[in-house]
């Protein structure tokens, strides 16, 4: 399979030829939503605590006598069908939400989104992107020479001015190959990777 490579300018200066089984897969759209699913649910931290009827603030009287009111039998306060009653199931600060995807499910998964990105044409590839100053106003530049305003970078290494030019652009993220992930990828409307990058992706998710 070829991929067009781009100079600065956005034009077209040679091809690259690319593996097809990274770049060339069929669509599989149920082993892309469980990738993304369970690369979500990994990211999620246990921070959620709610209390049991043990927990909360409530007092041990019994509300109204056993019977003769006409009302139903209660305890305590702090039932669960009580206003202001503990949980019956509460959620726990120690709650596990990750998800397992064997290695070569992520791999493929990853591998399905980058061929969908080139039939789409939103997967661009560039010479090399580099900044001589770590300048915002530098980086929306280069990104408007290639005619892209929103877009996620792939670069071959970390480079500290790409970062730094970047980092107050809220629809531009900058990310080594070992960094990207497939929210991400799916995410941004284009995709930039350089010359560099195409070539440690091959070596890594192949």
């Amino acid at each position: 399979m070829e991929l067009k490579l781009l100079n600065d300018n956005g034009e077209q200066a040679s091809t690259l030829q690319v593996s097809d089984s990274l770049f060339g897969r069929d669509y599989n759209e149920a082993l892309v939503h469980q990738i993304v699913v369970a690369y979500m649910a990994n990211a999620r931290s246990g921070n959620r605590k709610q209390k049991d009827r043990a927990e909360v603030k409530h007092s041990t009287r019994k509300p109204w006598r056993q019977k003769g009111t006409g009302r139903a039998r209660a305890g305590m306060s702090s039932s669960p069908i009580w206003r202001g009653g503990g949980r019956a199931f509460p959620n726990r600060p120690d709650e596990n939400f990750s998800q397992k995807v064997n290695r070569k499910m992520y791999r493929a998964g990853v591998a399905t989104i980058l061929s969908q990105l080139a039939r789409e044409e939103r997967l661009v590839v560039i010479d090399d992107f580099a900044l001589e100053a770590p300048k915002t106003r530098l980086f929306s530049q280069k990104l408007k020479g290639l005619g892209v305003d929103s877009a996620l970078l792939i670069t071959d290494a970390f480079d500290e001015n790409l970062f730094l030019a970047s980092r107050n652009l809220h629809d531009v993220l900058v990310l080594e190959v070992s960094e990207a992930d497939p929210v991400s990828l799916v995410n941004f409307p284009k995709v930039l990777v350089t010359k560099g990058a195409l070539a440690k992706m091959e070596e890594v998710w192949q």
